[in-house]
């Protein structure tokens, strides 16, 4: 068997381009075989390597939900709360304005309506868990 078949073996069972192919044959001396076992074990660390980053970031993601649990984005007029949401939800409305035009104009409109009303936004962010309270109200 030349050296095209070989790689022609290896592109059809591992799935893998000309290059990729042909530098597996070189390092593993010519042998299928051993190319092939070295193609699967790259792979197979690869996706180690991706499950393992995917679970840090699921924990990182987690974390930051945690925390907007604890803050609370709170809508007032006056001394009087009309709404109190967890600031996690807030930032995935964010995103969903980002995401669709018709919910970035909805905001828009909504941020104008409250303005005219005398709307303010205030954050309770709870430190160390222990109930305190830090309230910064921030006037729109």
């Amino acid at each position: 068997m030349d050296e095209l078949e070989k790689i022609d073996l290896i592109r059809s069972r591992a799935g893998v381009g000309y290059r990729e192919a042909r530098e597996a044959l070189e390092a593993a001396g010519g042998d299928v075989v051993q190319a092939l076992i070295n193609i699967e074990e790259r792979g197979n660390n690869f996706s180690e390597k991706m499950q393992d980053r995917g679970q840090e970031l699921f924990g990182q993601v987690k974390g930051i939900f945690e925390k907007g649990r604890e803050t609370k984005i709170k809508v007032k007029q006056g001394d009087r709360t009309v709404m109190e949401l967890p600031a996690s939800v807030g930032a995935l409305g964010i995103l969903g304005a980002l995401a669709s035009s018709q919910l970035a104009v909805l905001g828009a409109l909504g941020s104008v309506a409250a303005m005219a009303n005398k709307y303010t936004l205030e954050l309770d962010r709870r430190e160390g868990g222990a109930g305190e309270e830090e309230s910064r109200p921030d006037p729109t």
